[in-house]
């Protein structure tokens, strides 16, 4: 149908970007953040312009004789056109104030042609006709994605790239105001110090023994990146209702009892905090999704057109053995691999990080301390090779008697309401313990420091 068409292509204006780069060899700062040597459709256009950017790397002058220079080096200047061509490219344009203009023309067109090749490719994969329909469709929105954020498949890139971006990073002084910056805040002063808060592109594994408290946790770090830094955070709620989840939510910001909230059986003192709760937290961008048991090509789905929408900060998936696998097994163990892997793909694909509520064995009830081990985790040892962070919550007022604990630690009180978090796997840092506090009737966890924090 559309054979007869020529693809999408400005002549005039990548002639335009190589002759204002010709008689003023400092523009190419206006367009080397966006504009690539493919984007040129012209070869010879597309040489000359890897002879600019090669030179600007070099921070050597850019003009007709070093451009010349480079081409030649390279073995490109006679099918460039010769010194003639280079000549005629510094005759087509009298100033650079327009090159911005003119780049963003070229790089216009290099996307739509670009559009084309995706709609050939995922032609070609409607036409393959197989069975699984949702891996057509993922492969689809695999090539729109990538082709929406202006990514095209991962190549090698050399360490002085990135090195240049990591120094980048590191020059900016770690005072108040920048430190953080990358990472997203849990709001709890001694977990963010161990792990320096939830890096992006990490698999965060936050894992319990039912009745420990590991939705609110992840509740709360939504709550608290939402409200203290304004982080865009997706909940995928596979187990809770999203009233469920904003009820909970709600008890927890108005630090009202979650049976008399369910109930609505509230004095007016209490009435009047939920009310400002939800003014709270409907100021916040949490977005919650509570479709049950979805497959992972519909939640990555979900997430990236969110994200395209209102770029996230923070995506938490509640819980992962909720989500289904691949219908071509029934083997849970693989299923539960594969889903793993799919959560640390997003998290690298939204460069958000990811956490994955999980549940624990009950090898845990087993053991004596009940202290849980990375061999604790359900279904799939591969849940711990994916993920960065692994994270475990222990209770010890819910495995010893206040009678028990007194006659094996005389000298320190009963432990009621504190929850040790235990960082079990750091992938890029120290492993270790923090300890919180935990209302449970609040579902709510607050730092040892709180001025509220005090054993219920």
């Amino acid at each position: 149908m559309y054979t007869d068409k020529l693809p999408p292509q400005d002549v005039d204006a990548e002639e335009a970007v190589l002759g204002s780069l010709l008689i003023d060899g400092g523009a190419i700062s206006k367009v080397a953040s966006f504009l690539k040597p493919p984007h040129f459709a012209h070869e010879r256009n597309n040489w000359c312009y890897q002879a600019c950017m090669s030179l600007s790397d070099r921070s050597e002058a850019i003009d007709q004789v070093t451009v010349a220079r480079e081409l030649e080096r390279t073995g490109r200047l006679e099918g460039a056109g010769g010194r003639a061509y280079l000549a005629h490219l510094a005759a087509v344009v009298p100033t650079s104030f327009h090159v911005e203009h003119y780049g963003r023309i070229v790089y216009r067109t290099a996307m739509l042609r670009e559009l084309i090749r995706a709609a050939g490719q995922i032609a070609d994969i409607g036409y393959q006709d197989t069975p699984d329909v949702d891996t057509s469709l993922s492969k689809a929105e695999d090539i729109l994605y990538k082709l929406r954020l202006g990514q095209s498949t991962r190549d090698f890139t050399h360490i002085r790239d990135v090195i240049e971006s990591f120094l980048g990073e590191v020059a900016v002084p770690a005072d108040a105001e920048s430190e953080g910056k990358e990472a997203i805040a849990t709001g709890f002063i001694d977990l963010d110090k161990l792990l320096g808060g939830l890096q992006r592109s990490d698999l965060i594994i936050l894992a319990a023994r039912p009745g420990l408290g590991k939705s609110s946790l992840a509740l709360n770090i939504a709550r608290n990146a939402a409200r203290n830094d304004n982080v865009r955070v997706a909940i995928f709620s596979l187990e809770m209702g999203k009233e469920q989840v904003v009820q909970r939510l709600i008890s927890s910001e108005a630090r009202v009892d979650m049976q008399r909230l369910r109930l609505a059986r509230l004095t007016e003192e209490e009435r009047n905090r939920v009310t400002d709760a939800m003014g709270i937290l409907s100021d916040t961008n949490i977005w919650i999704d509570d479709s049950p048991s979805p497959s992972l090509a519909e939640m990555r789905s979900k997430a990236r057109r969110l994200h395209l929408e209102h770029p996230l900060g923070l995506v938490i998936v509640d819980y992962l053995q909720l989500m289904e696998g691949s219908r071509f097994t029934d083997n849970r163990v693989q299923q539960v691999s594969e889903i793993s892997r799919s959560l640390k793909g997003l998290a690298r694909d939204l460069h958000v990080p990811v956490i994955a509520v999980s549940q624990l064995s009950r090898a845990v009830e087993a053991r004596t301390d009940h202290t849980p081990q990375l061999a604790d985790l359900r279904e799939s040892g591969s849940i711990e090779q994916d993920a960065d962070v692994v994270m475990f919550i222990y209770r010890p007022d819910l495995y010893v008697t206040e009678d028990v604990w007194s006659s094996r630690h005389q000298n320190e009180p009963f432990p009621r309401g504190i929850a040790d978090i235990i960082i079990a796997k750091h992938r890029h840092g120290p492993t270790g313990r923090v300890q919180m506090y935990f209302r449970d009737k609040l579902t709510r966890f607050e730092n040892l420091a709180s001025p509220h924090a005090a054993p219920a």
